[in-house]
């Protein structure tokens, strides 16, 4: 049955030090004071930059705090990117999420491209990540470009599809960026969210920003330029489409995903 309550997402892009997981954690720190939003989502890599010899970050590394302190102010979740680490050794291009209790990887990159596969193990399925009744399917940059994982994830059930990612500067890139996120969003009627990297990222030292949310039919509810530091936020779910640039907040937290790393 429908979600009887809009969830407001906000989509950031902050600019990236490399490598320098305090200095990006306390600048995804004020994104989320910024963003105003219950969900909060961050591109590919956003804690150490799209550099594939960035050390592995632990959940509970104490570069976190000022992330997780920030989200247990404002209520919220973040969505991070990041290098990990598992119990077994094996390590994942992952997605972080972080609440006012601690963070934990929630999401391992399905779908490795190019030299990803040097290093990293691709996750075994697909993952929903559940808040405030929301059940949202998780991606990572080249997944949200295989038309299999969408069609995996959206059996499962999820209202919303959200993908954190990062795509080269120029016109072309940005064409496939909005057009993969439409066609999943078109073709299984859901919301498309997506987080990619605005500025330089690691080894990347441009990007191509437009963080953005559509609605089921495909269409931009709300955009950010490529400027590195842009929020911006929309409720998703609802029947009618609202965004800003700083979404209202809702203040009841449930927030539950399995533990993968």
């Amino acid at each position: 049955m429908p979600v009887p309550v809009p969830l407001t997402v906000a989509v950031a892009q902050p600019a990236c030090v490399p490598r320098d997981v305090a200095a990006n954690s306390a600048a995804h720190a004020e994104a989320v004071r910024r963003s105003g939003a219950r969900l909060v989502v961050f591109p590919e890599l956003s804690l150490t930059g799209y550099d594939l010899a960035a050390e592995a970050v632990s959940p509970d590394a104490s570069r976190l705090r000022p992330l997780v302190a920030a989200c247990r102010e404002a209520g919220a979740t973040a969505l991070a990117g990041a290098p990990v680490r598992a119990a077994d050794g094996r390590e994942h291009l992952a997605a972080l999420a972080v609440t006012g209790r601690g963070a934990r990887c929630v999401y391992a990159k399905t779908w490795l491209h190019g030299a990803e596969s040097g290093r990293f193990t691709p996750g075994e399925k697909p993952q929903v990540l559940v808040v405030d009744g929301h059940r949202l399917g998780l991606a990572v940059c080249y997944d949200a470009a295989v038309p299999q994982h969408a069609a995996d994830t959206a059996a499962l059930g999820i209202d919303t599809y959200v993908a954190s990612a990062l795509h080269g500067p120029g016109p072309e890139q940005a064409a496939r960026r909005d057009g993969h996120m439409g066609q999943v969003a078109r073709t299984h009627g859901v919301w498309a969210v997506l987080a990619t990297s605005a500025g330089s990222s690691g080894t990347y030292d441009r990007t191509s920003g437009g963080s953005g949310i559509r609605a089921p039919d495909g269409t931009a509810v709300v955009q950010a330029g490529p400027e590195a530091g842009a929020v911006v936020s929309a409720a998703v779910g609802g029947t009618r489409p609202s965004s800003s640039g700083a979404g209202s907040l809702f203040r009841s937290l449930h927030h539950r995903a399995e533990g993968l790393c």
